[in-house]
C-alpha cells in the first residue's frame, strides 16, 4: 500500500523500471519494503538478499515462490531467523486457520504436498481450504468431500455450483444442515425435496430455494406468500410469473424499502441476481421483455447478440444507463453510440474491457474529453497513451486527486510534470508518480538520497 509518510519510496519500490541497485538501496527502508511487496516482477537475488537483511517478515509473508529464484527459496528456507524463515508459511497457515480463501498453489507450496494429498489431510481446516480453492477437482474427490466427517469441509465442497452435487447425493446433501442452504441454490429439486426445505422455515434456506434456477411453476407459486423481500425479488425474476405478478412483487418490496426495511434495500440495490434463464430463451420470448418496467430484464436482454436492429436502437436509448452500457458491448456497436455513452457517463473501470477499448470506439476523440465539465468524464482522456502534454498539464493541475493520479501514471508524462507530482500533497499521487516507468534513474537516485538511503 501507499506509505503515507514516504509515498515516493513506496511508489519507487514498485516501479517496474527501477534498476537492481535502486531496489537494493530502497530495501533498507520500511516504506520501500511495503512497496516492494506489491511488485509483480520477479525479484533479483541481490534484492532478496537485501530484504533478508532488513525485512522483519512482512515482505516475505507475501513473497510467492514464482517471484524469487530457487536459490533464494532455499536461502529463505534455511534462514536462522524464524520470522523470516517461516513468514510465508505462517501467513498461509493463518489463512487456513481462519477459514479464509487461499490460492491452491500456495497451499501446495507451503504444505509441501500435492492437492490430491492435501484434500485428505488430517486437519479439517486444511481439507476445507483445499475444497474451497480446487475448483476443477475430479468427481471422486468431490464425493469424498461430500462424505467428510467435518461439516465445514462439506460446506466448503458445496459452496459453488461446480463441480456440483451428483444426483444420487442430493437427498443426503439436502438433509445435511451443514450444506443444505448451499445446495438448495443450484440443484434441481423434486417436489418432495422442495416441500421439505420449505418446511424448515429457515430464512436462509427459503432465500436459497427462491434463487434456484430449476424451480417449477408450482414451486414458484408456493413462494408467492412469503413476505421476505429477497425472496420476492427472486420470485419476480422467475420465468414462471406473469407481468402483473412481477409488478406486484416489486411494488411490495419498494414499499418495504420505503418503510426502512434493510433487507428490501439490499434486494433492490445490492442484490446481484439476474433472470439468467433469459439468456437461453428463444428470441421471441426475450424480445417480449424489451418494454419490461424492470431494468434488470432489459439489461439481460441487452446482453444478447442476435437482436434486430430496431431493438438495439431502443436499448441504446434506454432510460437506464446500465442497460445502455450492456448493449454497447455488442461487437457491432456503432462508434457514435459508444462515444455518446462514455461522454455522458464516463467509464466503469472495474468492468473490463472498457468501452473505450471496444474496436469500434473512435479513439481519435479521446483527447477531446479533456474539455468535458465532469471530472470523471475528463479522466477518460487519459486513456489516450499519446495525450498531448498541454492536456496532461491541465489535468495534472486538477482539484480532484484521482485526475492527478491518472496523470502520474500516464506514459506520455514529462520530467517536469512528473517531478511536480512527486511533491503532490496527496500521497497516492506521489506514490503513482514514483511508480511511473518514465521516471529517470537520476530522479530515482535523488529520491533515495533525499531519504538518506
Amino acid at each position: 500500500m501507499t506509505n503515507l509518510h514516504h509515498p515516493c519510496l513506496s511508489g519507487l519500490a514498485r516501479n517496474p523500471a527501477a534498476p537492481e541497485d535502486v531496489l537494493v538501496r530502497i530495501a533498507a527502508h520500511r516504506a520501500g519494503r511495503h512497496g516492494m511487496a506489491r511488485r509483480r516482477e520477479r525479484l533479483p537475488d541481490a534484492v532478496v538478499e537485501a530484504l533478508l537483511v532488513h525485512d522483519d517478515g512482512d515482505v516475505m509473508a507475501g513473497l510467492r515462490a514464482e517471484r524469487i529464484s530457487p536459490a533464494m527459496r532455499r536461502r529463505i528456507a534455511t534462514h536462522p531467523d524464524p520470522a523470516i524463515r517461516d513468514a510465508r508459511a505462517d501467513f498461509i497457515h493463518h489463512l487456513v486457520e481462519r477459514g479464509s480463501t487461499a490460492v491452491l498453489g500456495d497451499l501446495e507450496e507451503v504444505y509441501g504436498q500435492p492437492r490430491t494429498s492435501l484434500v485428505a489431510a488430517p486437519d479439517p481446516k486444511l481439507r476445507a481450504a483445499v475444497a474451497g480453492s480446487w475448483y476443477d477437482r475430479p468427481a471422486e474427490v468431490q464425493t469424498a468431500l461430500l462424505t467428510d466427517p467435518d461439516p465445514a469441509v462439506r460446506a466448503a465442497a458445496t459452496q459453488h455450483r461446480q463441480p456440483g452435487v451428483p444426483a444420487e447425493w442430493r437427498d443426503r446433501c439436502l438433509a445435511d444442515p451443514a450444506v443444505r442452504a448451499n445446495v438448495a441454490w443450484y440443484v434441481p429439486l423434486t417436489w418432495h425435496q422442495f416441500t421439505e426445505l420449505m418446511r424448515t422455515g429457515d430464512e436462509d434456506i427459503q432465500r436459497a430455494v427462491a434463487g434456484n434456477p430449476h424451480l417449477s411453476a408450482d414451486m414458484v407459486a408456493r413462494l408467492l406468500d412469503l413476505d421476505d423481500p429477497l425472496v420476492r425479488v427472486a420470485v419476480a425474476q422467475s420465468r414462471h410469473v406473469d407481468a402483473a405478478t412481477r409488478d406486484r412483487l416489486y411494488a411490495l418490496v419498494e414499499a418495504q424499502r420505503a418503510d426502512g426495511d434493510i433487507d428490501a434495500e439490499v434486494a433492490m440495490t445490492w442484490n446481484f441476481t439476474e433472470p439468467d434463464w433469459m439468456r437461453e430463451a428463444p428470441l421471441d420470448e426475450r424480445l417480449s421483455y424489451l418494454d419490461c418496467r424492470h431494468a434488470i430484464f432489459r439489461r439481460v436482454l441487452a446482453g444478447s447478440r442476435d437482436l434486430p436492429e430496431e431493438s438495439w436502437h431502443r436499448l441504446d436509448n434506454d432510460p437506464d444507463v446500465a442497460v445502455r452500457r450492456t448493449a454497447a458491448r455488442r461487437p457491432n456497436a456503432p462508434p457514435d453510440v459508444l462515444e455518446r455513452l462514455v461522454r455522458a457517463h464516463g467509464e466503469v473501470f472495474h468492468h473490463r474491457p472498457l468501452l473505450v477499448e471496444h474496436p469500434n470506439f473512435p479513439r481519435h476523440t479521446l483527447r477531446t474529453f479533456v474539455d468535458e465539465p465532469t471530472p470523471n468524464v475528463r479522466y477518460i482522456a487519459l486513456q489516450d497513451p499519446e495525450l498531448p502534454v498541454p492536456a496532461l498539464q491541465e489535468l495534472g493541475a486538477a482539484q480532484e486527486p484521482f485526475l492527478r493520479r491518472g496523470v502520474a501514471r500516464h506514459p506520455n508524462i514529462t520530467d517536469a510534470l512528473l517531478d511536480r507530482l512527486l511533491s503532490d500533497p496527496d500521497p497516492n499521487v506521489a506514490d503513482d508518480a514514483a511508480a511511473n516507468p518514465a521516471l529517470r534513474p537520476a530522479r530515482m537516485n535523488r529520491i533515495l538520497t533525499e531519504a538518506d538511503l
